[in-house]
């Protein structure tokens, strides 16, 4: 009896243990589950396996093996896989240079079209492609060129980028493409930067799309705006998300009914952003039919996969209408002047601040009268000041009360949506109509770079309204900070909380 009552508490402890086990690795039960009805499921499938060597019989490199191994080391999987092997790689710029990659006997899973598809390294440089055998036909050939696809734009983004300029031997001239802009770092509205990604994103994927519809495979964006609002880093961002080289064209070629300038475009590349600076001058200075003919042409003297972008330093009020149709520009995006959000912004890129006490001053100096600042203006003080943001953001105060008392009016007018897009994406992103921006008030300050209303006029007045209340009782408590130096030292978390 007392053996047997010793061997039920045995019995109950380790059931009690495992159950304790269970509850404390939850996901990793959950993991054996999955996996237990994955190798069930597995097991029920009929598979084909198709072999993709390195090399071939002739001894020739197979391209595609080259191709399959970057994709398959992309994929969101092979984190998730039993095993995989970590490379570190000079060549990698993502991941502080580490990538992994599928080592011998290692398998990766993959979705396609609503098939599921299975990547294994079998060793001796090959990889095996599983497919289940009622989908091959259906999505073996479509996804081995979706893997060719996605491998090339991988490789193209990689590479390193080329800045071209004209020569006078009628050619181009290169050098590296340096300049660090990404869309990330741009100050802009969030909004429309998501947008801006998903039109560059369609443009990417869509030679088939072009194709079908029997449209060259390009697209053309207008930047216009003040100097130094960031037109032309923009344009940078643009190529480098795009992982285009840039060709930097002057018009002033055209002169001679523009034979040089098509003459330059033929001798571009695939896979090239095309920047044409200061269109509204060149209109200007010549003649304006021989500029159509060759933003027109363009498509038909130099090829596809072009981007084509044309900053102005006005605005579009003066332009012919035939020069802003869709075909020669299809997307129109307009750059102001900063206000509070963008600094914000811009200072949490310079200067890493997410706060500071010296804001609602800031934030006064924006809205006294609509004043505004560039990108560019803005960006060199905090540059000369990085080494104190106090330093840095009076003289921004400073600056905004000169510009407040400069040119009150000129700022205070209402700003309008003139955002406006065409093409494939045109429905989603079309203009706001004339009656929708009359009702629409002053709606929310402009992100820098972007016109882009959010508020209806009651209530972001009454924001501004209470947050002029809120900033001038802080004043009358506490009084204005003056203006000297700053002895601090730089920007760090422990410094930002003693300005705070």
């Amino acid at each position: 009896m007392p053996l047997q009552g010793a061997l039920a508490a045995v019995a109950y402890a380790g059931v009690a243990l495992a159950a304790l086990r269970v509850v404390l690795s939850y996901k990793s039960a959950v993991y054996a589950v999955r996996r237990l009805w994955r190798c069930a499921d597995e097991w029920a499938q009929a598979y084909q396996y198709h072999e993709v060597p390195r090399f071939g019989c002739d001894g020739a490199e197979n391209p595609l093996f080259r191709k399959a191994s970057a994709y398959v080391a992309a994929l969101p999987s092979l984190e998730d896989a039993d095993a995989a092997s970590v490379l570190l790689s000079s060549a990698s710029r993502t991941n502080g240079g580490l990538s992994l990659h599928l080592g011998p006997g290692h398998t990766a899973r993959d979705a396609f079209q609503g098939a599921r598809l299975a990547w294994t390294n079998a060793g001796s440089e090959r990889l095996v492609l599983r497919v289940r055998r009622h989908d091959r036909t259906r999505v073996l050939r479509p996804y081995l060129q979706h893997v060719e696809s996605v491998a090339d734009e991988m490789e193209q983004r990689r590479r390193d980028l080329r800045l071209y300029l004209a020569n006078t031997r009628g050619g181009w001239a290169s050098a590296p493409f340096t300049h660090p802009a990404t869309l990330e770092s741009v100050a802009m509205d969030p909004e429309l930067k998501a947008r801006v990604r998903t039109d560059l994103e369609s443009f990417l994927k869509g030679r088939a799309y072009y194709h079908r519809l029997g449209r060259v495979w390009r697209r053309s964006y207008l930047l216009y705006g003040p100097p130094g609002t960031g037109k032309s880093t923009f344009a940078a961002a643009m190529a480098r998300f795009l992982g285009y080289d840039v060709y930097d064209l002057d018009l002033s070629r055209a002169q001679h009914g523009g034979d040089d300038l098509r003459a330059l475009l033929m001798r571009t590349t695939p896979r090239s952003l095309i920047l044409v600076e200061d269109l509204d001058r060149h209109l200007l200075e010549q003649q304006q039919h021989n500029l159509l003919g060759f933003m027109d042409g363009v498509a038909s003297c130099c090829g596809e996969e072009r981007v084509m972008v044309f900053t102005m330093r006005g605005g579009k009020d003066g332009l012919d209408a035939a020069v802003l149709r869709p075909g020669r520009l299809d997307v129109h995006i307009q750059f102001t002047l900063c206000d509070f959000e963008a600094f914000k912004a811009l200072a949490s890129n310079y200067l890493g601040l997410r706060d500071h006490k010296l804001y609602p001053q800031v934030e006064e100096g924006f809205h006294a009268a609509g004043a505004r600042l560039s990108a560019a203006e803005l960006g060199e003080v905090m540059i000369a000041n990085r080494a104190s943001p106090t330093r840095a953001l009076r003289t921004v105060i400073t600056k905004l009360q000169n510009a407040s008392g400069a040119a009150p009016a000129r700022h205070s007018a209402t700003h309008r949506r003139n955002t406006s897009w065409s093409g494939a994406v045109q429905q989603q992103w079309e203009e706001q109509p004339a009656e929708a921006d009359e009702a629409a008030g002053d709606g929310a300050p402009p992100a820098c770079g972007v016109v882009f209303g959010k508020d209806a006029p009651p209530m972001r007045e009454l924001k501004k309204l209470y947050g002029l209340i809120r900033i001038r009782s802080r004043r009358e408590g506490s009084g204005v900070a003056p203006f000297e130096g700053d002895a601090h030292g730089p920007p760090t978390p422990g410094n930002h909380d003693r300005e705070r």
